[in-house]
């Protein structure tokens, strides 16, 4: 079988992938930047209830997406689905800038965030179809970094141009549609036919080169309800719903749980950066790890290791590098700790279903973004989020950590490869 260097190998799938997850970065944090002005101006009608509808209903949106839009890469490909969802949700991003009200406003923010919330699975699914084997650990943390650096990057921009909230919608929109013209002529789609390993063999396809479809049995979602994969999909829904649960409730109230431990605003706003900074650095150390011992091993730790982190947080630091470094080491863990689910997923599944298992695993992990700012919030509004806040999220470690210890190491490939109508 002709085989590709990886000197040959374009990079144009690894980079379009990131910036898809650029795309999600801003997502991510856009609403908390005009948030605020909204709600100053009262302009299209914003009060707070409105701004928490609008937070929550977009978040609905990306779950959505991920739950029922994502598998649809598995049946049509991995490409046309990744073009459609970033044209989906850059369309509906500038429309959110034009909305005459609360209302409308909120339903453009939900469609935007149905294609957003395929857009992460479908890309993670390419890029594990593409790495080199053995790489898949590096391939999902490398392409996640993406995320951390569109919040960072979004962040700078509303403080260029908030007030005027209606541009942050349109140049993220721009990006997107900026970007299409590159996934439609860049991104490679199906294995060429003399590159096809020999059927009844388990080799690998050449690195560079996405198997299509075509190739491997139809799947549909519900075959996520048949053996072998239930206690599977279980198992990781519930880490990922706690993972996601962390990565949310720590960004949206870090700075307000610092507050209530008697620590000065601005050093909460640094202490969230500082907190992100982290998360990038552990995305890269996690990649590593994970491909040189095995992923279940440091997803373990990792969540492990939140747990005890986020537990030292209950405890009032006076000494400022101190607090700083227990902050950075606690989002080196919490952060990849989700992305390290999104890797094992795509280890656990065949490739004729890794788009539908990795929808799962992020929409209900969505459930948790939900989940997390509202239990949060509501420690804040009775005025204990500290230190019971950070017990919480400690527990939520512990959580994720107990449910991936039912999961195995792998698959047995002979059953991944049955087709689902001879089951």
């Amino acid at each position: 079988m002709p085989t590709m260097s990886s000197s040959q190998r374009s990079q144009w799938p690894v980079w379009l992938c990131w910036l898809a997850m650029v795309l999600d970065g801003f997502d991510l944090v856009v609403l908390g930047t005009v948030i605020p002005t909204l709600i100053k101006t009262g302009e299209l009608g914003f009060d707070a209830v409105g701004a928490t509808f609008a937070a929550t209903i977009s978040l609905v949106g990306v779950g959505l997406g991920a739950l029922f839009i994502a598998p649809l890469s598995d049946r049509f490909g991995r490409r046309k689905l990744l073009i459609a969802c970033v044209a989906g949700f850059s369309l509906f991003t500038i429309a959110v800038a034009f909305a005459p009200n609360v209302a409308v406003f909120s339903v453009f923010r939900l469609l935007a965030g149905l294609g957003l919330g395929a857009c992460l699975p479908a890309a993670l699914a390419y890029m594990n179809d593409y790495a080199p084997a053995g790489s898949a650990g590096k391939s999902t943390t490398r392409t996640m970094t993406g995320y951390h650096v569109g919040a960072v990057a979004t962040s700078s921009l509303a403080i260029l141009v908030i007030p005027n909230w209606r541009l942050m919608f349109i140049i993220g929109g721009l990006a997107g549609i900026a970007l299409l013209p590159f996934l439609w002529s860049k991104l490679p789609e199906s294995l060429p036919e003399a590159a096809r390993p020999a059927e009844g063999t388990s080799e690998k396809p050449a690195t560079g080169v996405v198997r299509p479809a075509a190739t491997a049995p139809k799947t549909e979602f519900r075959d996520l309800l048949r053996k072998p994969y239930p206690l599977v999909a279980v198992g990781i829904g519930i880490a990922s719903f706690m993972g996601l649960l962390l990565v949310y409730g720590l960004n949206t109230w870090l700075p307000q749980i610092m507050a209530a431990a008697g620590y000065s605003v601005s050093t909460g706003l640094t202490l969230l950066l500082v907190l992100n900074v982290g998360a990038v650095a552990g995305l890269v150390l996690a990649g590593i790890l994970a491909d040189r011992h095995g992923t279940k091993k440091i997803v373990l730790l990792w969540f492990g290791l939140s747990a005890v982190f986020l537990a030292v947080l209950s405890v009032k630091i006076q000494n400022e590098f101190l607090l700083n470094a227990a902050v950075f080491v606690t989002g080196v863990f919490v952060f990849s700790s989700q992305v390290l689910v999104y890797a094992w997923v795509s280890q656990l599944f065949p490739a004729n279903l890794r788009g539908s298992a990795l929808g799962f695993a992020a929409g209900v992990g969505r459930l948790g973004a939900i989940l997390g700012p509202a239990v949060t919030g509501t420690l804040v509004a009775a005025n204990i989020v500290y230190p019971a806040g950070f017990y919480v999220f400690a527990a939520a470690g512990v959580l994720a950590v107990l449910a991936l210890l039912v999961v195995p190491h792998r698959v047995r490939a002979e059953k991944e490869t049955v087709p689902a109508g001879e089951r």
